[in-house]
C-alpha cells in the first residue's frame, strides 16, 4: 500500500475538493480531475461530488468543500476517457495525424462551482502546470449533467461559442437556440419524455396521480410539461411535492416527511410520477416506511405504480433497506441504450493495470482512498472496479459516447483541409457549425443533431423486477418512439407484470368505501369529489357516508381510513413473555447459587478462607443477594399496587445491606494494612461492623418508609393510540433516586478503600475483588439511568431488571467464586500455613522501613506471629477475621 501513502502526499490538495478555493489570480493554480494531451482538448464537466459543505460561511469569494463522492458520475467519466482513447486509435483521427485530449472538472453538482470550471475552459493559461494541455484551449465540453447546471455554463460558454454537448440535461428550455445557440445533448427533452409517461397512464387508465420533483430547472420544467399535458388527457394531478435540490440543505429532511404524509394521506392515489434525485427517492422511501410503521400499518399500504423519470430510474439504491415489494411497482424511464462491450474492456484493463492508470485522474485517486482497507493493492483496484460496475447503466453511457463521437467527427472533418497541430488553427465556433452540419457514426449508426441541437431516439420503458434479493433495474418491457406517441413491447415475459397492472386502480371517482366520508369543497378537482379518510380513532362503517363517527378513545383505537374501531391490547411485561422467561430464569439461578455458596461457607465456616470472607458477614451478604434476586423477580407480571411498591423497597434495603457489608470488608483491609500502628489502635476502637451495616441499612430504610408514607409507588394505565399500557409509578422520582443514590454512594466508597488496598497480599486481600465489582456495579447504573430515562413501553420494567441481575451475578462471581474454587479445588491455600507464608513473602517484597504484624489464632488468643524490618507496623488482628 506504499503507493497509496505516495498518493496521498502527492494530492494533499484534493480532499474534497477538486478545484482550489479563493479568487482566481492571473496564475491559475487550480488541480484538474482528469486530464490527457491531446491535440484537440475537450473538457468535461462531471458531478463527481453530491453537493458543496456550505456550513462555512464567508465573504471571501472561495468556492465550498466538495462532499458525498459520487460513484456513478465517476463511471460517466471513465466513459467518456475510454471513448476518446478508442477514437485516438481510430482511423478517423489516424487518417488526420491528430489526437483528443480532456480536461475533466468536477461540478459538485453545485452551479457556482461549475462556472468556476468553466471559467478555465473560456479562456486561455497563462502557465503551464506539469502538462502542456493546460495552456492550450478547450474545443468542445461534454456536460454538465443536471439541467440547471448545464443553462448557467451553457450562458456562459455561449460567449465564445464553445460546443456544449450534455448526456443528460433534459430540460427543454435547452432546446431554445436564440438563448442557447452553444448547446447540444444526444438525449430527448423533457416534452418526450413526459408526453410518454402521460400516455402511459392513459393506457392504463389512471386519471388520479400524485408528482413528486426536485426544485430547480430540470425538475421545474418536467412538473410545468407534465401538468399541461396530463389535463389535455384528462388526467388529475392530486398534489404536487417540491423537494429542495441540495441533499444537505436543512428543508430536505421536513420536505421529505411532508411529501411521505402527503402520499400517505392520499391512498387512493396508487400512482406517483416523480422526477427527483435518487438520493431524495431513497429517503422519500424511508420517512414512508418509517410513516406507515408508526401509524401501526400494514407495509402494503405504501405500495405505489411509481413512474421513475430518467433522473433515478437506473438507481437500484434508492430502496434501500425496503424490498421492492413493499415499494411496489416501478416503471422506469430511461435513454436508449448502447453497446456496454468496449466500456467493459475498458474496466478490465483498468483492474489489470492497478493504480498506474490514476497518475493523471485524481477522482480515481479519491475513490481508491475512500475504499483503502487492511487489503493488498490488487484487492483494492479489483474492489474499486467492482463497485464500478454495478454503476454501470448502458443508456448514460452510449450518451456519453456518442457526445466524443460527434465531436471526434467535428474535428476530423476540419482537420482534413488544414494542419491541426498548431494551438490556435482551430476554433471552437468552427467546431459548433461542423457538429450542426455533420452526421456522425457509431458501431456503423449514423446519428445527426436535430434543428433544436438534440437528438431524439425516444424512450426504454424499464420495470424493475426482484429477483430474491437482487433487483433487476435494466429489464426493458417497452421501447416508446416519440415520432407517433405509441409504445411497442420488447419483453415478451413481462407481459404478465404489465397485465398486472390493469388491476390497479388510481381514479378518485369511485365510490368512497367504509372508513372514508364524502366531502365536496369549493375548488376541488372537476374531475372527480373527494374521498377523505377518517382520522385516527374515528371510522365509518358505511359506504358514501356523510361523517365518520368516534370511538372511545379510552379503550378503543382506528387507524386512518378504518371501517370500525379496534379495541385497544392490554400490554405489560408478561410472564409469558421470551426476555421475562429469560431474566426469571438468572433471577432463580442466582438465588440457587446464593444458597449453594452459603451452604458450602457453613459448612466450611473454620477454614481460613471463609474467615477472611468476612465470616458471619458473608451470609449475611449472600442473604441479601437473595432478596433482591426475589425482587427482581416482582418486575415481572401485571403490576398490582402491592407489587410495585414491595419491589423498590425490597431490592434498595437488601442491596444497601450488601453493599455495607462489603464496605465493612473494605475498612477491615485498610485498618490491617494501611495504616500505622498509633492511628490503627485509634480507628480499631471505632471499627464496629455491626453497627456500620446497622447504620447503613438503618439510613436506607428511613428513606423507604418516608417514600411510601408520603408518596409511594402505585399501578397505573398510559393510554396510547393503539394500546393500554399497564405499568409502575414510581410515585417519587426523587425517592427513587436518592434511594439508588444513596446505594451509589456507598459503592463508590466501597471501590475508593478497595482500590487503595489493591496492592496487599493476595490470600488477605479482596481489594480487586471488592473494586471489579463495584466498578460494574457504578457502570451498569450510571448506564441504567440514561437508559431508563429514555425507554418506554412493555420493556422498560426488565431494564432495571437487568441491572439488578447484572448487580448481583457481579458481587457472587467477584466474592464469592473464587473463594469457591479455593475451597473446593485448591485446598492446599486454605490452610493457615499458607497464609502466614503468603504474608511473609509480601512482607520481604516490601521496603525495608515496613514491618508487618500477623496475629495468628494461638491458643491462648494472645500471642502474634510477626516480622520486623523498621519502625512502620501493620498488624492484622484476630479481630479482623483472618
Amino acid at each position: 500500500m506504499d503507493w497509496v501513502t505516495r498518493v496521498i502526499y502527492l494530492h494533499i490538495p484534493l480532499n474534497l475538493i477538486i478545484l482550489e478555493t479563493g479568487h482566481a489570480t492571473e496564475k491559475d493554480t487550480r488541480v484538474l480531475g482528469a486530464t490527457a494531451p491531446g491535440d484537440i482538448i475537450i473538457g468535461g464537466i462531471f458531478p463527481i461530488h453530491e453537493d458543496v459543505d456550505k456550513e462555512n460561511n464567508t465573504f471571501a469569494p472561495q468556492l465550498q468543500p466538495c462532499i458525498r463522492f459520487e460513484e456513478r458520475s465517476l463511471v460517466r467519466v471513465l466513459a467518456m476517457i475510454n471513448a476518446i482513447e478508442i477514437v485516438n486509435k481510430s482511423p478517423l483521427l489516424a487518417d488526420v495525424n491528430i489526437t483528443l485530449g480532456y480536461r475533466i472538472m468536477d461540478s459538485c453538482s453545485d452551479v457556482s462551482t461549475a462556472l468556476k470550471a468553466t471559467a478555465d475552459f473560456t479562456q486561455r493559461a497563462d502557465c503551464y502546470i506539469r502538462s502542456n494541455t493546460f495552456g492550450q484551449p478547450v474545443m468542445a465540453v461534454v456536460g454538465a449533467s443536471s439541467s440547471e447546471t448545464s443553462i448557467a455554463i451553457a450562458r456562459q460558454l455561449s460567449l465564445k461559442m464553445i460546443p456544449q454537448i450534455s448526456y443528460s440535461s433534459t430540460a427543454a428550455i435547452l432546446s431554445d437556440k436564440s438563448r442557447f445557440p452553444s448547446f447540444m445533448r444526444t438525449i430527448p427533452n423533457d416534452e418526450h419524455q413526459t408526453a410518454a409517461m402521460v400516455s402511459l397512464l392513459s393506457t392504463y387508465g389512471w386519471n388520479w396521480v400524485g408528482i413528486v420533483t426536485t426544485d430547480g430547472n430540470y425538475g421545474q420544467s418536467a412538473l410545468d410539461h407534465f401538468v399541461s399535458q396530463a389535463s389535455e388527457k384528462g388526467i388529475c394531478v392530486a398534489f404536487k411535492s417540491i423537494i429542495p435540490q441540495s441533499v444537505t440543505s436543512q428543508d430536505v429532511c421536513s420536505a421529505i416527511m411532508q411529501t411521505a404524509r402527503t402520499i400517505c394521506n392520499n391512498p387512493k392515489v396508487q400512482v406517483i410520477v416523480s422526477f427527483a434525485k435518487p438520493t431524495h427517492m431513497m429517503y422519500l422511501y424511508q420517512e414512508l416506511k418509517n410513516q406507515t410503521l408508526t401509524a401501526g400499518q400494514s407495509m402494503k399500504t405504501m405500495r405505489r405504480v411509481w413512474l421513475a423519470s430518467d433522473n433515478w430510474s437506473y438507481s437500484s439504491f434508492v430502496k434501500g433497506n425496503i424490498t421492492l415489494e413493499d415499494i411496489g411497482h416501478i416503471l422506469g424511464f430511461t435513454f436508449k441504450n448502447g453497446d456496454l462491450s468496449s466500456f467493459s474492456e475498458y474496466l478490465s484493463r483498468l483492474e489489470a493495470a492497478g493504480h498506474d492508470y490514476i497518475r493523471n485522474n485524481t477522482f480515481m485517486q479519491e475513490f481508491y482512498m475512500q475504499l483503502k482497507d487492511d487489503s493488498g493493492e490488487t484487492e483494492l483496484v479489483s474492489k474499486a472496479v467492482n463497485r464500478l460496475r454495478e454503476h454501470t447503466y448502458a443508456g448514460t453511457i452510449f450518451s456519453v459516447e456518442m457526445a466524443v463521437s460527434a465531436i471526434a467527427q467535428a474535428v476530423a472533418s476540419i482537420c482534413r483541409n488544414r494542419d491541426c497541430k498548431t494551438p490556435g488553427k482551430v476554433q471552437p465556433w468552427e467546431v459548433l457549425k461542423a457538429l450542426w452540419m455533420e452526421e456522425f457514426k457509431l458501431r456503423k449508426k449514423s446519428y445527426k443533431f436535430d434543428s433544436r441541437g438534440d437528438i431524439n431516439l425516444g424512450y426504454d420503458v424499464t420495470m424493475w423486477r426482484s429477483d430474491g434479493g437482487n433487483i433487476h433495474v435494466h429489464n426493458v418491457v417497452a421501447e416508446y418512439h416519440p415520432h407517433n406517441n405509441n409504445f411497442t413491447r420488447t419483453n415478451h415475459s413481462s407481459t404478465q407484470q404489465l397485465q398486472d397492472l390493469k388491476h390497479i386502480i388510481s381514479k378518485c371517482s369511485s365510490s368512497c368505501v367504509p372508513g372514508q366520508f364524502k366531502k365536496t369543497a369549493e375548488g376541488q378537482h372537476t374531475c372527480c369529489y373527494e374521498c377523505i379518510n377518517c382520522t385516527a380513532n374515528y371510522y365509518s362503517n358505511n359506504t358514501d357516508m356523510d361523517q365518520c363517527l368516534s370511538c372511545d378513545t379510552n379503550t378503543e383505537w382506528s387507524t386512518d381510513g378504518s371501517s370500525s374501531c379496534i379495541p385497544k391490547a392490554l400490554l405489560y411485561f408478561s410472564w409469558q413473555d421470551g426476555f421475562a422467561v429469560v431474566l426469571l430464569t438468572f433471577s432463580a439461578l442466582g438465588i440457587f447459587l446464593a444458597l449453594l455458596v452459603s451452604a458450602l461457607f457453613l459448612h466450611r465456616r473454620d477454614t481460613p478462607v471463609v474467615k477472611a470472607a468476612g465470616g458471619p458477614l458473608s451470609q449475611v451478604i449472600l442473604f441479601s443477594l437473595v432478596i433482591s434476586d426475589i425482587s427482581a423477580m416482582l418486575f415481572v407480571g401485571r403490576p398490582n399496587s402491592f407489587q410495585c411498591k414491595a419491589r423498590q423497597v425490597l431490592f434498595g434495603i437488601s442491596f444497601t445491606l450488601c453493599v455495607s457489608c462489603i464496605l465493612v470488608k473494605t475498612l477491615q483491609i485498610l485498618l490491617a494494612f494501611q495504616v500505622d500502628p498509633e492511628t490503627q489502635e485509634v480507628l480499631r476502637r471505632l471499627y464496629q461492623p455491626y453497627l456500620i451495616v446497622s447504620i447503613c441499612v438503618a439510613i436506607q430504610a428511613a428513606t423507604c418508609v418516608c417514600w411510601l408514607v408520603l408518596k409511594s409507588p402505585f399501578n397505573h394505565v398510559i393510554r396510547h393510540p393503539t394500546t393500554l399500557l399497564e405499568d409502575c409509578h414510581e410515585g417519587s422520582y426523587l425517592a427513587f433516586g436518592l434511594m439508588l443514590g444513596y446505594i451509589a454512594v456507598l459503592a463508590l466508597v466501597c471501590f475508593i478503600c478497595a482500590f487503595k488496598g489493591r496492592k496487599l497480599p493476595q490470600q488477605y486481600n479482596e481489594a480487586k475483588f471488592i473494586t471489579f465489582s463495584m466498578l460494574l456495579y457504578l457502570i451498569s447504573w450510571l448506564l441504567f439511568v440514561p437508559v431508563y430515562v429514555t425507554t418506554s413501553g412493555v420493556y422498560l420494567p426488565a431494564v432495571e431488571m437487568v441491572v439488578i441481575l447484572i448487580s448481583n451475578y457481579g458481587i457472587l462471581s467477584c466474592h464469592f467464586f473464587p473463594k469457591c474454587y479455593i475451597i473446593l479445588l485448591k485446598k492446599e491455600h486454605n490452610t493457615k500455613s499458607a497464609f502466614r507464608k503468603n504474608l511473609y513473602e509480601y512482607s520481604s517484597k516490601t521496603a525495608d522501613s515496613v514491618s508487618v504484624y500477623v496475629v495468628t489464632n494461638c491458643r491462648d488468643g494472645t500471642n502474634c506471629t510477626s516480622l520486623h524490618r523498621g519502625s512502620i507496623k501493620h498488624c492484622l488482628r484476630r479481630s479482623t477475621s483472618i
